[in-house]
Parts: C-alpha cells; sequence; structure tokens
C-alpha cells in the first residue's frame, strides 16, 4: 500500500464531503442537537405543570394553601374549576395535568386532622404522576387544628392518580409508541419513494403519462397509509393481549387519530423526497424529524418538564399533537371534538406540508 494512493482516496471522500451539504449539516448538527437536546431540553424532574383550582371553602386559610402549593414551583394555575367535576372534565380533555379540589368543609376537615383537599393527577404520564405527588408533602398551617394524621405520605393532602392508578409503563408507552413507529416508517418511506423513481429512471416516464402530478404524489402515498393502519392495529393488539392497556374511548377515534398522523409524516416525508437527491440523504434528512419527535413530543420525557423554547419546537413536531389525542382517547376516554385542537393543528399541517410538496415537485421536474 503505497501512501500516495492512500491519500489520493483520503483527499476524494474529503472532495465528496464538502460537495454533500446534507451530510455536513448531520455531521454537527447531530451531536449539538443531542447535547441540546439531552442537556438543556430533557428533563426528568417537570415543573410547571398546567393546573386549575377548585376551592368551594373560599377562606382565607384554603387560599393560602393553595398558594403554598403553587409557590413550589410544580405546578402552575392556568385555570379556575367551580366543581371537582369540572377538574375531571378538563383532566379528561387534556387541558390540565392536575386537579386541586378543596371542598366547602375546609375548616371543619383542617380542624379534625382530616385531608383538607384533593389533587388530582392524570396519571396517564407516570413522571408527572410522580411530580404531581410531591403536593401531598405540602405543609398544612395546623395552628388551630389537632395534629395531624399519621399515615401514608399523603399526609392532609389527598392525591388521586386518574386513567393509570397503578403507575404501569405499558399504559403510558404503549399508545406513545404508535406515533414512534408511524413517525419513523411513514417519513422514510415516502421520502426515499420519489427519490427511488428518479434514480430509477422512472420519473420521466412517468411524467409522460396521463397522470397528473397530484395524482402521482397521492397514489405513491396511499398504499403507505394503508401499512400505517395495519401497524396501528398491530400495536393495539399486542398492546391489549400482551400489557392489557384498554381503549377506553372509541376505536375510531383512535384510527382516525392514526389516519391525520399518517398523512402528516407521508405529506412531510414526500416534502423531504422533493429536496433529497439521493436515497441515502433522504435517510439522513429523517433523522432530523425522528429524534426531536421522540425526545420533545412527550414520549419519553414529560412535555411539562421542558424549557419554553423547546415547548415551541415540539409544539411543530405532528407527533406531539397526535400523543395527546391518542392518550387522550385511549386511556382518558376523551372524544376527538373535545381535543379539537389538535385534530385542528394536524389537518392544517397535512395541507400544508403536501401544498409544499406538490409545489416544490413541480418545480423541480419541469
Amino acid at each position: 500500500m503505497k501512501l500516495r494512493r492512500l491519500w489520493a482516496i483520503v483527499l476524494k471522500e474529503v472532495r465528496q464531503l464538502r460537495r454533500d451539504r446534507i451530510t455536513l449539516a448531520m455531521i454537527v448538527m447531530i451531536p449539538v442537537g443531542q447535547l441540546v437536546l439531552f442537556g438543556y431540553a430533557i428533563n426528568l424532574n417537570p415543573r410547571g405543570l398546567t393546573a386549575a383550582v377548585a376551592d368551594q371553602a373560599g377562606t382565607a386559610a384554603s387560599r393560602a394553601l393553595v398558594m403554598d402549593m403553587i409557590a413550589t414551583g410544580v405546578i402552575r394555575n392556568v385555570a379556575r374549576a367551580d366543581t371537582p367535576q369540572q377538574l375531571v372534565g378538563m383532566l379528561r380533555r387534556g387541558e390540565i395535568s392536575v386537579g386541586i379540589a378543596v371542598p366547602p368543609d375546609f375548616e371543619r376537615r383542617r380542624a379534625d386532622g382530616r385531608e383538607v383537599l384533593q389533587v388530582m393527577v392524570d396519571g396517564s404520564d407516570t413522571v408527572v404522576q410522580s411530580a404531581a405527588a410531591q403536593l401531598a408533602q405540602t405543609p398544612v398551617d395546623s395552628s388551630a387544628a389537632a395534629p395531624r394524621r399519621i399515615g401514608p405520605s399523603t399526609g392532609s393532602i389527598g392525591v388521586v392518580a386518574f386513567y393509570n392508578p397503578q403507575r404501569r409503563s405499558p399504559v403510558n408507552i404503549v399508545p406513545g409508541l404508535i406515533g414512534v413507529i408511524l413517525t419513523m416508517t411513514m417519513v422514510m418511506f415516502t421520502a426515499v419513494a420519489i427519490v427511488r423513481e428518479r434514480e430509477r429512471g422512472n420519473m420521466e416516464l412517468l411524467i409522460t403519462t396521463p397522470v397528473s402530478r397530484t395524482e402521482l404524489m397521492v397514489g405513491k402515498v396511499l398504499p403507505y397509509a394503508l401499512i400505517g393502519l395495519l401497524q396501528t392495529s398491530v400495536v393495539l393488539l399486542l398492546g391489549l393481549w400482551l400489557f392489557e392497556v384498554p381503549v377506553k374511548g372509541s376505536v375510531l377515534d383512535v384510527y382516525v387519530a392514526a389516519v391525520l398522523l399518517i398523512l402528516a409524516n407521508l405529506a412531510l416525508g414526500l416534502l423531504i423526497s422533493t429536496k433529497a437527491a439521493s436515497q441515502f440523504q433522504a435517510m439522513q434528512m429523517t433523522v432530523f424529524i425522528l429524534l426531536p419527535s421522540i425526545l420533545l413530543s412527550g414520549f419519553m420525557f414529560p412535555y411539562a418538564g421542558m424549557p419554553a423554547p423547546a415547548q415551541w419546537l415540539a409544539e411543530i413536531l405532528p407527533m406531539t399533537h397526535f400523543l395527546r389525542l391518542i392518550r387522550g382517547v385511549m386511556l382518558r376516554g376523551a372524544g376527538l371534538l373535545e381535543l379539537w385542537r389538535d385534530v385542528a393543528y394536524l389537518l392544517g399541517f397535512i395541507a400544508v406540508m403536501m401544498s409544499l410538496a406538490v409545489a416544490r415537485f413541480r418545480k423541480r421536474l419541469d
């Protein structure tokens, strides 16, 4: 082996890398992105959980106790309710993660040393459930009360976890896995599909047919949409069979939510395919979608634990909104009409991405 020949090969590879801007971006952005995501955006001790208060006592002591709980930083009050039933409705719709219900006989309960209020927690996220349980340690002013009851760690504040009281991890993970699998496969399949036709020389033949460009692109994605529905069915059946993960809401709503994510990812994949010059580049570009979708959407780490800039980025991702839909339907029994904001976002995302993909597709082939 001569060093001159070896050096020539090295120079050739370096020149190719310099021409491949996407690969150069991957070299820098993957370590930078992972460092920022894991070091800055990921927080296993979430703070600022969205909460609502139903203070039926309305006394100075009850207001002071609620303010002490908010002062811990674990929750932030975003809404007010009149009854505990309204808090349950907010939890089901995903508007809040924690509800604080103060009964009308707060003062008598405090004097008797009983539970003075109840903390309602959305237990569909076990990390959020653990964080909210810290509120039970908030000291209750006992200047006019009997000695506090000795018992479990709840003390004089009761904690009730809705939707997953056993804190079973599969209940939280299985619905999220539907989103991860659909994001991973749908984006990659369609990102590669158009590029593959171009590399094989079939695109020019397709263009000469009477099929319009829009029909061509829709026809390319429909088979993958059916594959996505099949994958959704497999995860649902295995989740029920192996882990006893129920579907508390409508099964039809589950599939409608899955269709929305499938179409959003297929449209995004098509847009990537109009930019990528090769199948390898298309797969590289999907990493920029897949990694944030897993880390920022709330699948692995709680959304409430992320700083504001990370939450803004998460709001752009289709999987963030899908997770709210699928967990709302499967775990909390909510309907899609109650979760209309996330449905509307996904519909808008599909329309925008598909329009951009068709526009770029026409530009590249004219």
